[in-house]
């Protein structure tokens, strides 16, 4: 049994509840603008660069388990 799951990343909903752009998470994190973007524009990922995840959920000053949603197959 494989427990290759897919990732949904809550990048604009918290983006959208705090009043603040994906630029300005991207700046916050240090994080490539195109890659925020990437990840908040997409529904699920397969593959997500872990530091850049810890930077983004550092720059909501969340823990990277609020960031991430297990989506079952």
């Amino acid at each position: 049994m494989g427990r290759s799951g897919r990732v949904r990343l809550k990048i604009r909903e918290l983006a959208e509840e705090r009043g603040i752009t994906i630029k300005e998470i991207a700046d916050r994190a240090g994080v490539n603008y195109n890659t925020v973007k990437s990840y908040a524009r997409l529904p699920t990922v397969n593959t997500a660069d872990l530091s850049a995840l810890y930077k983004i959920a550092k720059a909501f000053d969340i823990a990277i388990e609020d960031l991430i949603e297990l989506v079952e197959d």
